[in-house]
């Protein structure tokens, strides 16, 4: 592009280079656009001069804002602005009310503003994107112009008091015009159910799961409780896509649900509610783990449903009892089983069921301490399962030495009220992290989805109150509809959700999301930034500062060298790193073979003669992808054969769980070390 003849056209050429891709610059009083910045990894800078995106807001913009804008900056504008003007973007004169946005990244999606606001109607230039839109009236809200590399978003009207109070999709309108996240992860867990996916491209929604940082899919393991060839097949066939694309696959387990099947088998082991009804309340159909016959058929479908499948873990999900409502909703409330129901009579001289009889005098309304001792002895009786079957998935690593195991369970210690609700009490649980070797997924209950992203701060440190096992604690986010009434939108999606994830991935070592299919199509590629919060990131002359708690990938092309060191770990677009501070820098030569992904935790990496290494830890196997065919494997320096698969040119490598240094060795012979 031709610069005009009054601008300098070299030194507009290095002021704009200079810019830093992942620098923002937001003048005092422009919140909230530092958190929404801020959510995807983007760093604020002193000046408007170092920036690639430049919040304007109404103000002018400084002069050479053209040629700055051609080379790659990214301004955005509010309202009735100079630059708006100057690109083209009028009002009308007409005005109107808006209240309802129709954002043209996802259409069908309902977003509804708290507060209307009047605002002007605007037109846009020819050459102007529309991305949002008022409902009904049709009113330009959200605009992208194009200028060279770089642009402008244009906003009819500021975002609002929270970052997401207006327009969900900013960070996908600057992702548009060309913003790219300095960092990503790959290290998210995620639900899945086969009945949402049953007739899709396994192969390609594996790829796209990895490309979203997805590590382990939690896969609905009732669906496939009872033998079934056709099932079989497409879960050994999702297994197999995942694992090619280095991603862990874990039985999801929601015990005292078994399957459809169990529940219509055994109707005499069907759980009971307080109205002695069988208790199949919303999908699941509970069944009495208490009994000893139950538990047993139980455990043998379990232990039968792990052998048939290559699994890499089990998540044992949900182990106590309904409802949200507690006592008060005796038509949901459990365990009324004739089996509880004993061993409590037992203990305390009473059956339980009469706290639910109007007319007994041991009614729950008459009797306070009665309800109390029976809510104690049932959380009491929840851990006891937990126990129980943790020590029972713990014992298939005899014939399934890589097998990880995860528990979730809801939050009882942000929303208190969970442990009479549901039984949940994991106070009683925390210290078997002293013992047993599991993650502890946190998740948060219905009760407070509404609140917003500092809300995981606050459960994180109750939790590591309990437990000075913070490595083996994680966090479940809810991606679903809420009941409560929530704006713009009922489920978190854009800015909302990447704010969430963020605070979660800061306060929590593991970030889970339920579940896949909820996960919204416009926030998949900007989804890894958000789980990538980092310390620091900064650059010095020709070197990028990167500290952060966890592993991550920053966004880098070409060789590279790490602390001074050519660095072997990377892909074509991501340079992956341990977690503390690293200091990158371009580097000459490529290294003799790359570690192009590693689903498990990082610790060290080195480019050896005709090789690499790598250290890293991880509760499951590892999956080590390569870039060329290893030819000789070790570990911890002795000579192993590890299962490899290649697929389309790479090169999986299955590594041992827990904690190793893996040493690979490849072509052409004469370079091996000795």
């Amino acid at each position: 592009m031709r610069f005009p003849g009054s601008v300098p056209a070299l030194v507009v050429c290095a002021a704009v280079f200079a810019a830093e891709p992942f620098l923002y610059y937001a003048p005092p009083g422009s919140d909230p656009w530092p958190e929404i910045l801020g959510a995807v990894g983007l760093v604020r800078a002193t000046s408007a001069e170092q920036a690639r995106i430049v919040v304007l807001g109404d103000a002018s913009p400084a002069p050479g804002w053209e040629e700055r804008m051609a080379a790659g900056a990214i301004f955005v504008v509010e309202g009735e602005s100079p630059l708006a003007a100057a690109l083209g973007i009028r009002s009308s004169g007409r005005r109107f009310v808006a209240r309802s946005v129709e954002d043209l990244h996802r259409p069908a999606l309902r977003v509804v503003w708290e507060r209307p606001v009047e605002l002007p109607i605007f037109t846009l230039p020819e050459e102007a994107r529309l991305l949002a839109r008022e409902r009904w009236e049709k009113a330009p809200l959200v605009a992208a112009v194009r200028r060279g590399r770089g642009g402008a978003l244009w906003l009819a009207c500021p975002p609002g008091k929270t970052p997401y109070a207006r327009f969900p999709y900013l960070l996908q309108a600057l992702a548009d015009l060309g913003l790219e996240p300095p960092l990503a992860s790959r290290r998210l867990w995620a639900f899945f159910d086969s009945s949402y996916r049953s007739r899709v491209d396994l192969d390609y929604f594996a790829r796209r799961w990895r490309r979203t940082g997805i590590a382990a899919l939690h896969v609905a393991a009732w669906h496939f409780f009872e033998p079934d060839p056709e099932r079989d097949a497409y879960l050994k066939r999702l297994i197999e896509a995942c694992h090619r694309n280095a991603v862990l696959v874990y039985a999801w387990l929601e015990l005292p649900h078994v399957s459809e099947r169990f529940w219509q088998q055994h109707p005499q082991w069907r759980e009971k509610t307080a109205l002695l009804q069988d208790a199949h309340l919303d999908w699941r159909k509970l069944m009495n783990l208490a009994n000893p016959d139950c538990a047993r058929a139980v455990r043998a479908g379990v232990r039968q449903l792990i052998e048939r499948f290559d699994f890499d873990g089990v998540n044992l999900a949900e182990l106590y009892f309904e409802s949200l409502e507690g006592a008060a909703n005796p038509a949901r409330f459990t365990p009324m089983n004739d089996d509880v129901r004993r061993e409590f009579r037992a203990l305390a001289g009473f059956d339980p069921l009469e706290l639910f009889q109007p007319d007994s005098p041991r009614h729950l309304s008459r009797n306070p301490q009665g309800l109390a001792a029976f809510l104690d002895y049932r959380a009491r009786l929840a851990a006891r399962l937990q126990r129980e079957w943790i020590a029972e998935l713990e014992s298939l690593r005899s014939s399934r030495p890589h097998l990880d195991l995860a528990l979730t369970h809801v939050d009882d210690r942000f929303d208190t009220r969970m442990r009479e609700a549901v039984g949940a009490d994991a106070a009683a649980l925390l210290p078997l992290l002293e013992r047993h070797a599991f993650t502890f997924l946190v998740e948060d209950p219905a009760t407070v989805w509404h609140l917003g992203p500092q809300r995981y701060r606050e459960i994180a440190r109750r939790y590591q109150e309990l437990t000075p096992r913070w490595e083996r604690l994680g966090v479940d986010i809810n991606i679903v509809e809420r009941y409560q009434d929530v704006y713009p939108t009922k489920q978190q999606t854009g800015t909302e959700l990447f704010l969430l994830v963020r605070a979660a991935a800061e306060a929590f070592p593991r970030v889970a999301l339920y579940f896949e299919r909820s996960l919204l199509e416009p926030d998949l590629p900007l989804l890894p930034a958000a789980a990538a919060p980092a310390r620091r990131l900064e650059r010095r002359g020709g070197r990028l500062l990167v500290e952060a708690q966890q592993p991550l990938g920053v966004r880098w092309r070409g060789p590279v060298r790490v602390n001074g060191k050519p660095w072997p770990a990377r892909d074509d677009e991501t340079v992956w790193l341990p977690a503390g501070l690293h200091v990158l820098e371009q580097a000459g030569d490529p290294v003799a073979v790359r570690l192009l992904d590693l689903n498990a935790e990082l610790l060290a990496a080195e480019a050896l003669p005709g090789g690499l290494e790598f250290a890293y830890r991880s509760s499951s196997r590892a999956i080590a992808v390569l870039d060329r065919a290893p030819v000789a494997i070790e570990v911890d320096g002795e000579p192993a054969r590890l299962p490899v698969i290649e697929d389309r040119g790479r090169f999986l490598v299955f590594a041992p769980r827990g904690r190793h240094l893996v040493a690979v060795r490849v072509e052409p012979p004469s370079r091996l070390l000795n």
